[in-house]
C-alpha cells in the first residue's frame, strides 16, 4: 500500500512539473506630462510572436548584424484600455490616479477569473527632467501566469 502511494505522488508530481507554464505580460503606461497632454493606455497583445524569428546570436566568428524586420516585430492586434493622465491643466490630479487604479484592478480581476494568477510586478518611470523636456511615463508590467 505504501508502495502504491509513493508511485501515486511521484506520478502526480511529474505531471505537476511537466505541464507547460503560460505566461502573459500586460502594460500600463500612465503619462505623467504636465498639462495633460499625454496618453495614458493599459496594453494588452492579443496575438503571439515567437521571439527565435527575430534572434541571432554574436559569435566571434560571426558578428552578423540582427536584420530582423520592424513591421514584423510589431504587433497589430492588441487591446487598449484608456487610463486618464496623472496631471491636467491643474496640476496632479489625485482623482485621475484613483480612477486609474480602479480600471487596472478591474482587469487584474477579469484575468484573474480567467485563469491567470498575478505573478509579478514592475514598474518604471521616465519623468520629466527640467523645463525644456515635457516628457513622462509611469510604465508597469504585470506578469501573469496560468498552467
Amino acid at each position: 500500500m505504501k508502495k502504491l502511494f509513493l508511485v501515486s505522488c511521484l506520478v502526480l508530481l511529474a505531471n505537476m512539473e511537466a505541464s507547460a507554464q503560460q505566461y502573459k505580460v500586460i502594460t500600463s503606461v500612465e503619462s505623467i506630462v504636465p498639462s495633460g497632454l499625454g496618453r495614458s493606455r493599459i496594453i494588452s497583445a492579443t496575438e503571439e510572436k515567437d521571439y527565435k524569428e527575430f534572434t541571432s546570436e554574436q559569435t566571434e566568428d560571426d558578428n552578423t548584424r540582427n536584420k530582423s524586420d520592424r513591421s514584423e516585430i510589431r504587433v497589430k492586434n492588441f487591446e487598449e484600455t484608456k487610463l486618464l493622465n496623472f496631471y491636467n491643466i491643474g496640476g496632479i490630479r489625485f482623482q485621475n490616479i484613483a480612477a486609474n487604479d480602479a480600471v487596472i484592478t478591474s482587469k487584474i480581476n477579469a484575468m484573474v477569473a480567467d485563469g491567470w494568477e498575478l505573478a509579478f510586478v514592475t514598474s518604471g518611470v521616465e519623468s520629466d527632467s527640467g523645463k525644456d523636456d515635457g516628457q513622462g511615463i509611469f510604465i508597469t508590467r504585470y506578469i501573469f501566469k496560468k498552467q
